[in-house]
């Protein structure tokens, strides 16, 4: 027999090769079974070519490895048929671990076929130097290499199909089975070449017509490595790019699952808005009309939350919504729906199918809101009103039943609030006119349908006119003419008060400085502010804008802030009206003495004038507690140098008592009703006419101040 020997370095070449063929398998079938269709099928492709090469170059590497005495070569037809078995055992094997699952019969037929197939390419191989006489085989050995072959290729699916998935940890395990499945092919080929057994007097034909033993060498190596490097390159720049646009994928999607979250909940509460209340609205309605289960909605609106939240801040007004909507989630079942509509308003849509479980409810929601809130330094006390509406008409719609429940909560605050109302069908009328109203407000100042009445101001030892106070009516082209009453709630509520605050102030000044350029120069006009108009930022500018439109001196406009106003945020408050007082602009502080002033903090305001609430002038009386009430603003604001207004003066006792305590200035339907720019005038000029024809007659009592007042009186005026 022919001594064989090995070239060690090519020996541990082939290993090596085997291992990084073992590792492009394994990757591979993470690639495969990560992608799908079309790009599957290519990487199935791409990854058999490279598998089955690299197992072959190993084989071949080892061949080459493998010295005898005598001239080796090899048949490139039968080799190419070597290098064929290699692909189509490797594309069998990544074909099974790319299956979601591998039985275990489906593993044993695969390493049988893996196997064969590893065996045939070897054996393939060998044939390919075409020796003669033909190689003799140790039968024992040939079946322990082909018992490696399919024991390894077992080992391999198993692996492979174990560790197809990509993470830190699955990529240090690839490379330890790598390492493993290298050396048990390695190990079945030299067991292999140990079985064959050359005569002494062997030749090999291919040596001549066959490839040179060197070249070969080179261009295996070099072709196996670089192929196996270009596709686990490309693995690797496909993985990281199929990593990075998971990334993005996934953050996309947080990002859209943050988005429609916050599309459909409350900013402030968390709580769902009028979007998602709607679907769910729609979602009940849906299942009440398959069931015929009943439910109810419930419109919860909180009473006095504007005042707290003008009188502490936004900011705790925000902490006092948290509180609320925390409390009334505390008393609703999971089942239930609270959503924030906007503002102090929520809605609950309840699983109470009668009105018994929905007003036991309602009484236990007015009972929780109702308990006092501690919020920084501040216990806050708040109640609820509460409109019903249960599903029992099913040919309502969800806007239907909303506006249902908002009638009933309107009721409910109609009847004193702090309880609770169910809806019915008379309520609408009522809702659907409010809304029409508020509608229609919106226009009526482009419509020029606001006017002005004016309502005199005397001094009160000299009963001369000093001045009017502007009042806002409506004359709606339907409705006749509206009140403040009628229209300035809605007008708060919607924010439309910016817009007619404005319209007021500008056609008061207007009608001042006209009637200043017709000689009434001791004249001055007073107009209200309104809560949100004072914490207005614009309020300076649109003042300043005001008197330059109209060239008005700024101490002919009064601006008139009601006492609970000016002390909602004193600091704020003093800081505003100190630089409207630097205008020049008087401060009149309105309805004194129905709030809650702190002595220190009035003191400081810029303010010029007092004026007292008309509820302690109407029921005026010596010796009442009404008069000491008053007597004792008029000392006090005396003693800090500002001017007293009472209003509301309807008897001439009244006007009496409070020219004798010290008030100077007077105003009330005794002495002259609101009334138009014209028919002020028109009365003006009466009562001078009586004043002259006054003095002319001598010798008859008749006291001009009278004539004056009466002719002011007398006049038709409205009101």
């Amino acid at each position: 027999m022919l001594t064989s020997t090995y070239n060690l370095w090519l020996v541990l070449i082939s290993v090596l090769v085997a291992m990084l063929a073992s590792y492009t398998a394994l990757d591979m079938a993470g690639r495969i079974t990560a992608a799908d269709g079309r790009s599957a099928r290519w990487w199935l492709a791409g990854g058999s070519l490279a598998m089955g090469s690299g197992i072959w170059s190993m084989h071949f590497i080892g061949m080459l490895a493998y010295h005898l005495p005598i001239a080796m070569g090899y048949d490139p037809w039968i080799t190419g048929l070597s290098w064929l078995a290699g692909i189509l055992s490797s594309a069998l094997a990544l074909s099974l671990v790319s299956r979601e699952q591998l039985h275990y019969r489906r593993l044993c037929l695969g390493a049988l076929l893996m196997g064969a197939g590893v065996s045939t390419m070897h054996y393939t191989g060998m044939a390919a130097m075409q020796m003669n006489p033909p190689i003799h085989y140790d039968r024992g050995l040939v079946l322990l290499s082909v018992c490696i072959a399919v024991v390894a290729s077992g080992a391999a699916l198993w692996l492979a199909f174990r560790l197809r998935q990509y993470s830190s940890r699955v990529k240090l395990l690839r490379t330890g089975a790598a390492a493993v499945m290298g050396c048990a092919i390695a190990g079945m080929h030299y067991t292999a070449m140990a079985a064959a057994r050359m005569p002494m007097n062997s030749v090999c034909r291919a040596s001549h017509s066959g490839m040179d033993s060197l070249w070969l060498a080179a261009m295996v190596i070099i072709s196996t490595l670089g192929g196996l490097a270009v596709v686990l390159l490309t693995s690797v720049v496909d993985m990281r790019l199929q990593t990075r646009t998971a990334v993005l994928a996934t953050s996309l999607a947080n990002a859209n699952q943050e988005l429609t979250y916050l599309a459909l909940h409350d900013n402030l509460t968390k709580l769902p808005n009028r979007l998602l209340l709607e679907d769910r609205l729609n979602q009940a309605i849906q299942a009440t009309r398959r069931t015929q289960r009943l439910f109810s909605v419930m419109f919860l609106d909180l009473d006095g939350f504007k005042a707290v939240n003008d009188a502490f801040g936004h900011h705790v007004g925000d902490s006092l919504l948290t509180n609320v909507a925390e409390r009334i989630g505390g008393v609703v079942r999971v089942s239930d729906t609270l959503a924030r509509i906007g503002g102090d308003e929520f809605v609950l849509l309840a699983d109470l199918a009668d009105s018994t479980s929905a007003a036991g409810l309602a009484d236990k929601l007015v009972r929780a809101v109702g308990l006092p809130y501690r919020i920084g330094e501040h216990e806050i006390r708040i109640s609820v009103s509460i409109g019903i509406a249960i599903y029992e008409n099913f040919e309502q719609e969800a806007v239907d039943l909303l506006r249902s429940a908002d009638a009933a909560m309107y009721h409910a605050k109609s009847l004193g609030r702090n309880g609770y109302c169910f809806f019915e069908a008379a309520m609408n009328a009522d809702a659907h006119d409010q809304l029409q109203l508020l509608q229609e407000l919106r226009s009526a100042v482009e419509r020029q349908e606001m006017v002005l009445h004016y309502q005199p101001k005397f001094d009160a030892c000299s009963s001369s006119l000093i001045g009017v106070e502007a009042l806002l009516r409506w004359q709606h082209p339907v409705r006749g003419l509206l009140y403040p009453d009628q229209f300035i709630p809605l007008a708060e509520k919607s924010g439309t008060i910016i817009l007619l605050d404005e319209w007021v102030l500008n056609e008061a000044c207007r009608q001042m400085g006209e009637w200043r350029a017709q000689g009434r120069t001791e004249w001055s006009v007073a107009v209200n502010l309104s809560a949100l108009q004072f914490s207005h930022s614009g309020l300076i500018e649109l003042v300043r804008q005001a008197l330059d439109r109209y060239a008005l001196e700024p101490q002919c406009l009064i601006l008139e802030v009601t006492e609970s106003t000016a002390m909602q945020d004193p600091t704020a408050s003093m800081a505003i009206l100190q630089k409207l007082s630097d205008m020049g602009v008087k401060i009149s502080i309105d309805d004194f003495g129905t709030g809650y002033s702190s002595l220190l903090y009035l003191k400081r305001l810029p303010a010029t004038e007092l004026k007292i609430d008309r509820g302690f002038v109407r029921d005026l009386a010596p010796d009442t507690e009404d008069a000491a009430i008053v007597s004792a603003i008029v000392a006090l604001g005396r003693s800090l140098n500002l001017n007293i207004v009472a209003e509301g003066i309807e008897t001439r006792a009244q006007q009496e008592f409070l020219t004798g305590i010290g008030c100077t200035s007077l105003q009330g339907f005794l002495l002259g009703r609101p009334m138009p720019a014209a028919v002020l005038l028109e009365s003006i000029r009466i009562a001078e006419e009586a004043k002259r024809i006054a003095r002319n007659e001598a010798g008859r009592p008749i006291r001009w101040i009278e004539k004056e007042l009466t002719g002011l009186r007398t006049l038709p005026q409205p009101g």
